[in-house]
């Protein structure tokens, strides 16, 4: 079969600006890695206003586009949306907004690059870099794919159709994990949802000036009085009137910087930053091993089983949680996270915890800093309100959250199934 320079009318659409609101927040997505699924969906997103990110809000997308992740291991190297209001969504510049030319079957693209193999030419040939791997448009232009006809993109296409239907019935029946946290939590605690909702809507407030001493570092950013964190902090307080302090063995600390010569490929322990734990548990398929002599520098700072990881720094991070469940897991943790040791604690309820929307909206609140440059500090974790009840009854909760987590976690596998099928008819097609 004919082989054709893989193009796709690339033109990217920076020119096609539309205005955005002040104030108004929008549904930003940073990165293909955390904010999309295997499918090219949105999985979640960044709150993000024209204050934070002013020249970043400008990009309009059709539904006519493609957008094309330019960073390395998205979960999806291309995206298209079709019924969701485009109108609220933002993308960085870690994305390229492409039209589709005319020869062109929009979905028969996305499910090409979406293939095993593709996925590994992008990942291994064209990205660039230390650190945060990108390619530039030219080089995605220069992929060679087999000439199909139109009209047999479109009978491929129609082909999978009935597969991608199936995989969003699945998916349907899955829900995410914060909201499973949150249906249990807020049955067992009375945590009212609907009116935090409610209140994390209101933009204009008034406070007496008093209200600005009511903490040690005289806060007076809006975001720390919202009437939502102060409603969440009440709510709390009625449920108990312990702090993490009381449940701590040793005070929460702060990792360990590294410097480049400290990494070193025949060391025994990883090195864990914040980015290893971004997807709520530590994933060593990107961590880096530091050297014998630099971990033994800093046994004080490495992670045992029942360690819960905090990341104290950057949007879209901070506070994001992970619990160390694996006994033979070696780590120096980064200094851009803090761990947390209990007692007396079942780890796995804190961990759920953790991971409610009241807990990390708290995180929201409390954090200081503008812009991207945000932290949270130990001193202000050990302060937030822990729910204190017997080890029985956190084991009851913890059992049911996981039962159902595993529920999900069969659904998936079969979605995965599904997605198999695809690339095994699209490899069949451009073999």
């Amino acid at each position: 079969m004919a082989l054709k320079q893989f193009t796709i009318n690339f033109q990217e659409l920076a020119q096609d600006e539309f205005l955005r609101e002040d104030g108004e927040e929008y549904k930003g997505i940073p990165t293909g890695q955390s904010y999309l699924d295997e499918d090219g969906e949105i999985k979640d997103f960044q709150l993000a206003t024209l204050d934070d990110h002013p020249g970043r809000l400008k990009y309009k997308v059709t539904k006519d586009n493609i957008i094309i992740s330019s960073l390395r291991l998205a979960k999806s190297p291309a995206l298209s949306i079709e019924n969701n209001d485009l109108s609220s969504y933002v993308f960085s510049n870690g994305f390229y907004i492409y039209k589709v030319g005319k020869d062109w079957n929009k979905k028969f693209i996305l499910y090409v690059l979406r293939t095993k193999r593709l996925k590994s030419v992008l990942d291994s040939n064209i990205y660039r870099g230390i650190g945060i791997s990108a390619y530039k448009d030219d080089d995605l232009k220069r992929i060679k794919i087999p000439l199909l006809s139109k009209e047999n993109q479109d009978q491929i296409v129609a082909q999978i159709e009935p597969i991608e239907n199936k995989i969003k019935d699945l998916k349907s029946q899955i829900d995410l994990v914060q909201e499973v946290i949150n249906k249990v939590f807020a049955r067992e605690f009375r945590f009212d949802l609907e009116k935090f909702e409610k209140l994390k809507k209101i933009k204009n407030f008034y406070l007496d000036l008093s209200s600005f001493a009511n903490n040690r570092d005289i806060r007076q950013s809006v975001k720390f009085h919202r009437e939502a964190g102060i409603f969440i902090i009440k709510q709390l307080k009625n449920i108990t009137n312990k702090k993490i302090k009381h449940f701590i063995v040793e005070p929460i600390v702060l990792g360990k910087s590294v410097s480049p010569a400290d990494y070193d490929d025949n060391g025994d322990y990883f090195y864990v930053s914040m980015a290893n734990i971004k997807n709520w548990k530590f994933e060593s398929e990107d961590a880096k091993l530091v050297s014998n002599a630099y971990s033994s520098q800093n046994e004080n700072k490495t992670v045992a089983k029942g360690d819960i990881l905090i990341a104290r720094s950057g949007e879209g991070t901070i506070g994001k949680v992970a619990l160390i469940d694996d006994e033979d897991l070696r780590g120096i943790f980064a200094d851009f996270t803090m761990r947390m040791r209990l007692k007396n604690y079942n780890p796995l309820f804190a961990y759920y915890y953790f991971r409610t929307e009241y807990f990390q909206y708290l995180i929201e609140v409390n954090k200081k800093g503008l812009g991207n440059n945000t932290n949270i500090f130990p001193s202000q974790i050990q302060e937030l309100p822990m729910i204190d009840i017997d080890l029985e009854k956190q084991q009851k909760i913890v059992d049911e959250i996981k039962t159902e987590l595993d529920r999900q976690d069969e659904m998936k596998k079969k979605i995965v199934a599904e997605r198999n099928k695809i690339d095994e008819i699209i490899e069949k097609a451009i073999k």
